[in-house]
């Protein structure tokens, strides 16, 4: 059998200190995992993407020297050029100015959607999971009738009954029933840390539902919650752009980016600079929030952490 010679090997010392020692500054969980996430280079770039479009719907059109509703005759389907950046309508509207104010509208509507539809279900599925039983039954009962109804029906009933199609009546129709997804995922989750340890304390030590659900069961959840939530925001953003694509949306003067793109689709043969800008605003919106839960979902999973 080979021997491995003695002068191979080193004798280290053991410092007696050497345990005191830190080896990193002691941080919390969202320290962690920021810092985690600025390691994920292209989640990175997308939040900066998204923070520069957010920058322009806010103050491109407060710098523009056009309005979005002024109509100028003389300078109708003019191409991109220095005083009209991304061209005109038909109209003779910049189209420069229409597009960010487009942006408002959808951004607006898509985190809106995903914080009410967020909200409304987390305390629903929080509830029904505290219960459990028949409680549970009835309201997840309750969930599966909603979410079999189509939100285009919701829509358009909306639509009809209130006779208008603003920020509020879409954000009511598409979330309305939008929550019911959220209260399933979160009910599952939450049906998990009923069954722990501090979850039975709280119990034990008669501690209400509601605070049990509130400072229990959503801030365990929360790191789950956040990376659905920016998953969520796309859905809202492509569906607002979907109805106003097919004439359910905003109205006239008001704008977004799928009303852009509705106006558009007569003129794209000719002119299809009117469809590539807002097109092209939602597919980066849309991107920049996939890549930036895909981070958060890496940056906020405790199993991850090094």
């Amino acid at each position: 059998m080979q021997t491995i010679p003695k002068d191979k090997f080193t004798i280290v010392g053991v410092e007696p200190d050497s345990a005191d020692i830190i080896a990193r500054p002691p941080i919390n969980y969202w320290k962690d995992a920021w810092r985690r996430f600025k390691q994920n280079k292209i989640a990175v770039i997308a939040l900066i993407v998204l923070l520069l479009l957010v920058f322009m719907c806010i103050f491109a059109p407060i710098f523009s020297p056009y309005e979005y509703e002024t109509i100028d005759k003389e300078a109708r389907n003019v191409g991109p050029c220095a005083a009209h950046w991304f061209g005109t309508d038909k109209l003779g509207r910049d189209m420069f100015t229409r597009v960010w104010i487009g942006g408002r509208v959808s951004i607006i509507i898509g985190i809106a959607g995903a914080l009410i539809s967020m909200t409304v279900g987390c305390i629903y599925g929080g509830i029904a999971a505290y219960f459990g039983g028949i409680v549970d039954n009835i309201m997840m009962r309750i969930v599966e009738v909603l979410i079999a109804v189509p939100y285009l029906i919701v829509v358009i009933l909306m639509s009809v009954v209130l006779e208008d199609s603003n920020i509020g009546t879409l954000l009511l129709a598409m979330t309305i029933t939008g929550w019911c997804g959220t209260a399933r995922f979160v009910r599952s989750e939450m049906l998990r840390i009923k069954n722990e340890e501090y979850t039975l304390a709280a119990q034990l030590l008669g501690v209400s539902p509601w605070k049990i659900v509130t400072r229990h069961f959503i801030p365990n959840t929360m790191g789950i919650i956040i990376v659905n939530i920016t998953f969520s925001i796309p859905g809202y953003i492509f569906s607002e752009a979907f109805l106003s694509y097919m004439g359910l949306g905003i109205q006239p003067p008001g704008t977004s980016w799928g009303a852009l793109a509705s106006a558009a689709q007569s003129q794209f043969t000719f002119y299809p600079y009117l469809l590539f800008f807002p097109v092209l605003m939602i597919a980066l919106t849309m991107l920049c929030f996939t890549l930036i839960g895909d981070g958060l979902r890496d940056a906020l999973d405790p199993k991850a952490r090094k």
